[in-house]
């Protein structure tokens, strides 16, 4: 059955994602939009130290491979905080949990700023990692409680990833005057803004039922949950590696001879391509959901191949496709992991959603300093990348493999699924 069963079982689905029970028009906008903010100023730290590693290396005086652990360390307090942030999402609300995070983000920023120096650095990531690792599930619950849609939870995706490729793009413009301070400033200033306008977006409702349905659902619940593990290989897959790429991406150019902006646009593609196919993957997942199987496994080859082109010294326009391949190919997956685990898990959908997102991170939080460390290799760097592109193909083989029955025991009436 497999593939059919997929097919089949993501187009019944799909057409009755739970949408709230208010959706005026001004209501949809306005939670599109404090969604996007909030994502977006979310994902900013995800990217916004790899693009001036050598600069923070001579300022921390420390090896270049070193820095790694400073995305390591964000990565870390946000995986920690995925199942439990969404379980308090669940109870207390996306909005007000998202301003807590934002705060945090803040907060962890301001303490970076204060001095050059690595361990002080550590521990300001650490902190910002508790408000993204909180803020990326709270913003997610929050679209899905006020508009409720596939497109838009692929909006909120593609400012979640488009957050990281602004931050590729602007840390190495405003490196020359803020020099080791740049990545810690611009997202002290993007936590700051959409901090303040919060307040003003509209609430979800349905706070107190839904905390009602949460206490009875464990952690360890959601882990066994293996209807849910073929949507976190996609994620893992398509999120996790393409901010791995983005954040050493800007060194591997710099060291084949291209300037910092120039190799800080390029790499930025990685993630900016998100931009586009998130909201079209959503927009597949909830119009033709038939076809977003072969789009999983499709997007899978395509960021290997992308991968490939950007690693090789060869002539630029090609690692610049390369880039934007793998960028437009991560994007896909977004919405029909996210989306789709809030269907299973309708009993605690931002547990579901933490679940789906803590596998991208400790990917993130393993992979990024051991590809660090091979730019001490001979190729610098290259045979990292080399190892990224293999991962790729190989989730297209998990992938496809997997079929979905897992959305099929939505249809079929599971009772963890059902508590509404």
């Amino acid at each position: 059955m497999g593939r059919r069963a997929f097919a089949n079982g993501l187009r019944r689905a799909a057409p009755r994602i739970a949408r709230p029970p208010s959706q005026h028009s001004h209501t949809r906008v306005a939670g599109t939009a404090a969604g996007v903010a909030l994502g977006a100023a979310v994902g900013y730290n995800i990217a916004n130290v790899g693009p001036a590693a050598d600069v923070l290396a001579n300022a921390y005086d420390v090896r270049l491979g070193t820095i790694g652990f400073l995305t390591t360390a964000l990565f870390v307090t946000h995986l920690a905080m995925q199942i439990p942030g969404g379980r308090l999402v669940d109870q207390r609300g996306a909005r007000t949990l998202g301003m807590f995070a934002l705060a945090l983000v803040a907060l962890g920023n301001l303490l970076a700023l204060l001095v050059a120096s690595f361990p002080v650095g550590v521990v300001g990531r650490l902190i910002s990692g508790v408000g993204t690792g909180v803020g990326f599930v709270a913003g997610s619950d929050y679209v899905r409680a006020t508009v409720g849609t596939a497109s838009a939870q692929g909006i909120y995706g593609a400012a979640a990833v488009g957050g990281g490729g602004i931050a590729i793009a602007t840390v190495p413009v405003t490196a020359p005057w803020l020099d080791w301070r740049a990545p810690y400033a611009t997202a002290l200033i993007c936590a700051c803004v959409v901090l303040v306008s919060l307040p003003l977006a509209p609430r979800e409702s349905g706070g107190r039922e839904r905390a009602r349905r949460v206490d009875r659902t464990s952690a360890a619940d959601i882990i066994r949950d293996r209807r849910l593990y073929p949507l976190a290989v996609a994620h893992t897959a398509s999120f996790g590696l393409s901010v791995i790429v983005g954040n050493w991406a800007v060194s591997l150019l710099q060291h084949d001879g291209y300037g910092r902006r120039l190799a800080g646009a390029v790499a930025a593609l990685t993630l900016l391509g998100g931009l586009v196919t998130r909201p079209i993957g959503g927009g597949v997942f909830q119009r033709r959901p038939e076809n977003a199987a072969r789009l999983l496994a499709v997007s899978m080859v395509a960021g290997a191949i992308g991968t490939f082109l950007l690693l090789w010294n060869i002539p630029l326009l090609a690692r610049i496709a390369g880039a934007a391949l793998l960028g437009l190919a991560a994007g896909i997956p977004f919405a029909v992991a996210f989306t789709g685990a809030q269907l299973i898990r309708r009993d605690a959908p931002g547990a579901a959603i933490g679940f789906i997102n803590s596998c991208a991170t400790l990917l993130i939080v393993v992979g990024t300093p051991v590809i660090g460390f091979t730019f001490a290799l001979p190729g610098h760097g290259r045979a990292g990348f080399v190892a990224i592109a293999v991962l790729w193909a190989l989730a297209c083989f998990a992938v496809r493999r997997a079929g979905a029955d897992e959305f099929l025991a939505v249809e079929k009436g599971d009772s963890r699924s059902r508590r509404l």
